[in-house]
């Protein structure tokens, strides 16, 4: 029973959700906190659920938007292709917008996760992908510079290093990645347009070619209510 006044908040906020016509504002926290009678902390928590289902995204310094439901990205991982290649192949729709490349210096832990030495030049690659012009997820990849210049790329790039190493023709082999849930960081939810400590899913993956060689260290924040990622198994014996 102890939950009882948090559950009835999600109800009434998911009503007072439902009935709000897509792209307006809601009422401010103090407001809203106020109209409830629930603390901003209280407040802040619960509507969290309801930005990670993609049904409001709150923009730092703007407000709380409704934007109602939109359908999910929904993958299986069993084969690596960029988020690009999986939209397309679904049926959705996905800009790429605030393309970075630029050239880096590789610290100690850049050093040791693409195995190159301290101080290595690097290439950066980051780039937020959006659908319904809305931000759902933020990307980057770093490479050595040996790899992959900024030059390299062609002036129409779209974002998608990977399917420019395979069109390029560079031998691949596989991916390692690391997924977790995490709280998104001043740079991240800025990019994202959203709150600092927001939940998103996070992927960090390390690409090898045929050699075994490291080729891209590559950082993925998506929005978790945009996006179903799973896995198929096998029963094991």
């Amino acid at each position: 029973m102890s939950n009882f006044p948090f559950q009835r908040l999600q109800i009434d906020l998911a009503a007072l959700i439902a009935r709000t016509p897509a792209g307006q504002r809601l009422l401010s926290e103090p407001e809203l906190s106020k109209e409830l009678g629930v603390s901003r902390a209280t407040l802040r928590e619960a509507m969290r659920s309801f930005e990670t289902q993609g049904l409001i995204r709150r923009r730092q310094g703007s407000g709380t938007f409704v934007v109602g439901k939109s359908p999910a990205l929904d993958s299986g991982l069993e084969v690596l292709e960029s988020l690009e290649t999986m939209a397309k192949r679904l049926g959705f729709e996905v800009s790429v917008s605030k393309l970075s490349v630029e050239a880096v210096s590789a610290d100690e832990e850049l050093a040791a996760v693409l195995n190159v030495s301290p101080g290595a030049r690097l290439t950066r690659v980051q780039r937020v992908v959006n659908t319904d012009s809305r931000p759902v997820a933020y990307l980057v990849d770093i490479l050595p510079e040996e790899l992959l210049h900024s030059e390299d790329l062609p002036t129409n790039f779209h974002g998608s290093v990977l399917d420019f190493l395979l069109g390029r023709g560079d031998s691949l082999s596989s991916s390692r990645a690391n997924v977790s849930a995490i709280g998104a960081t001043a740079d991240v939810a800025k990019a994202l347009e959203i709150q600092r400590g927001d939940v998103l899913l996070h992927f960090y993956s390390q690409l090898f070619d045929v050699n075994g060689k490291i080729v891209d260290y590559s950082l993925s924040y998506f929005i978790p209510g945009y996006f179903h990622f799973h896995v198929v198994r096998r029963v094991g014996n």
